[in-house]
C-alpha cells in the first residue's frame, strides 16, 4: 500500500509539472512566433512604403539605396529599419492600374530571376490576397498611394523561420531535461514527503495484526465454553446464537488479517501453474447445494484446459469469496452465471447474480462498504469479503471489476 501511494504521488507531482512545462514552453514559442510574425509584417510594410518610392518614379534619386522617411528610421521594436531592410532577402515587383508588370527589383536576392518575379507577381496579382504566402516566401501588397498601380514585396523568412526553430528544439531539450531532473529529485523525496502517511498506516497494519491475534484467544475460549455447555445442558437457541456469532467475529479477525499481511509490500505468495478450469469447476459445484436450498440455479460455462500462474490456495479463496457474495445476495429463484474462457493470453472469470442496479459498483471493493439496503448484516456479511477478493488479484497482477449489465451484477476477474 505504502509503494502504491509513493507511485500516486509520483504520477501526481510528475503530471502537474508536465502540465506547467506544457504552459511554459507552449507559451514562449507562441509568444515567438508571434513576435516574429510581427516582425515580418512590420518589414513588409517598411519595404512597401520604400518601393513605392522608386517603382513608380522614372528617375530616383538614390536607385541603390531605398527611400525611407525620417520617421520610418525606427521600427517599433526600436530597432534601424535601414539595417533591417538592407539585411533582409526580398525582390519586388509593380504593376500599372491594367495590371501589366511595369517594375521588378531582384537586387536583394540571387536565387530570383526577372523571369521567376514577373512570374511570382502576376500569380499574386491574379489572386487578389493582400497577403500570403508563396512557394516559401512572405508576401504583401499594397496599392500605390498615387492610385498608378500596385506593388507586391516577397520575402525570404528562412532565418526567421531556422529561428523558431532553434527557439523550440532549445525549449523542448530544456524542458525535457527538466522533467527528468524533476522526476529524480521528486522519486528521491517522495518516501519523505509520505512518510507521516506511511507511518499512520503501518500502525493501522500493527493495530489490526495486534488486535486480531488478542482476540483470537478470547473467541476460542468463548467457543470451547459454548460446546462445555452444550454437552452438559443440551444445545438452546442461546447457546446457537453465541456459537455463531462467535464464527462470524472469528471470520471477520481472519479476514482482517489476511488484508494486513496482503498490504505488507514484502508479501509473496509461492506461484505455480494452477488449471483455473479444474479449479473454478470444483468451487462452483461446492456452492451447488446451498445455493439450492434458496431456490437458486448456478449456470456454468468453463471452458477447458484454462490456467494460469497462481497460488491455488488464494484463487481458491478468491472464487468462493465471489461465490458466497452471489449466494447471499441473489433472491430466491434467480440465477447465478460462472464463465471461464481465455482472452488475449489472460484467463477471465465472470461470476454474476442477478440483483437490483447497484450505484457505483466499483465500492463494493471499499472495505465495510454496503452497496444498498440488500447488504445488511442479515446476510451474515461485513463487507469485507469483497476487499480481500480484490488484494488477492493485485497480489497475482491482475484485476478484478464489477458492474451493472441487464438487471445482473457482473464481478470480472482477469489473471
Amino acid at each position: 500500500m505504502v509503494k502504491q501511494l509513493q507511485k500516486k504521488f509520483i504520477l501526481a507531482a510528475m503530471l502537474a509539472i508536465s502540465l506547467l512545462l506544457i504552459v511554459l514552453i507552449g507559451g514562449i514559442n507562441i509568444f515567438n512566433y508571434l513576435t516574429v510574425s510581427r516582425e515580418n509584417d512590420s518589414l513588409l510594410g517598411m519595404l512597401c512604403n520604400s518601393y513605392e518610392e522608386t517603382a513608380f518614379r522614372p528617375f530616383p534619386s538614390q536607385p541603390d539605396e531605398p527611400f525611407i522617411k525620417d520617421n520610418d528610421r525606427h521600427d517599433e521594436f526600436g530597432r534601424p529599419s535601414r539595417d533591417m531592410m538592407k539585411s533582409a532577402r526580398y525582390f519586388a515587383a509593380a504593376c500599372d492600374s491594367n495590371g501589366n508588370i511595369i517594375s521588378t527589383d531582384i537586387s536583394h536576392i540571387s536565387s530570383v530571376t526577372e523571369e521567376d518575379a514577373v512570374f511570382a507577381a502576376e500569380a499574386v496579382f491574379s489572386s487578389g490576397n493582400t497577403n500570403g504566402s508563396y512557394n516559401g516566401y512572405l508576401y504583401k501588397t499594397m496599392q500605390a498611394k498615387s492610385g498608378e498601380g500596385k506593388i507586391v514585396i516577397f520575402l525570404d523568412n528562412g532565418m526567421q523561420a531556422n529561428s523558431i526553430l532553434t527557439v523550440l528544439i532549445i525549449s523542448v531539450a530544456a524542458g525535457i531535461f527538466g522533467w527528468l531532473a524533476m522526476l529524480l529529485l521528486i522519486v528521491l523525496l517522495s518516501k519523505k514527503a509520505i512518510a507521516p502517511v506511511a507511518k499512520s498506516i503501518e500502525k493501522q497494519k500493527q493495530f489490526v495484526t495486534n488486535a486480531g491475534h488478542e482476540i483470537k484467544t478470547p473467541l476460542a475460549i468463548i467457543l470451547a465454553n459454548t460446546d462445555a455447555m452444550e454437552l452438559h445442558n443440551g444445545e438452546n437457541k442461546w447457546s446457537k446464537n453465541i456459537r455463531a456469532q462467535t464464527l462470524r467475529l472469528s471470520r471477520l479477525m481472519q479476514n482482517l488479517l489476511m488484508l494486513a499481511k496482503m498490504d505488507e509490500s514484502s508479501a509473496k505468495l509461492p506461484m505455480c501453474i494452477v488449471s483455473l478450469s479444474e479449479t473454478v469447476s470444483q468451487t462452483a459445484e461446492a456452492f451447488t447445494e446451498p445455493a439450492a436450498l434458496k431456490g437458486i440455479l448456478i449456470e456454468t460455462d468453463i471452458k477447458p484446459d484454462v490456467s494460469a500462474t497462481a497460488n491455488k490456495e488464494s484463487i481458491v479463496q478468491l472464487i468462493t469469496t465471489l461465490m458466497d457474495n452471489a449466494v447471499k445476495y441473489t433472491e430466491s429463484g434467480s440465477e447465478i452465471g460462472v464463465e471461464l474462457f481465455s482472452d488475449d493470453k489472460k484467463a477471465v472469470l465472470k461470476i454474476s447474480n442477478t440483483c437490483d442496479n447497484i450505484e457505483n459498483p466499483e465500492k463494493l471493493f471499499d472495505r465495510f462498504y454496503r452497496g444498498d439496503s440488500a447488504r445488511t448484516q442479515k446476510t451474515g456479511g461485513y463487507g469485507i469479503g469483497l476487499s480481500v477478493a480484490q488484494a488477492i488479484v493485485q497480489l497475482h497482477s491482475g484485476s478484478i471489476t464489477a458492474h451493472n449489465e441487464n438487471g445482473r451484477l457482473v464481478f470480472t476477474v482477469k489473471l
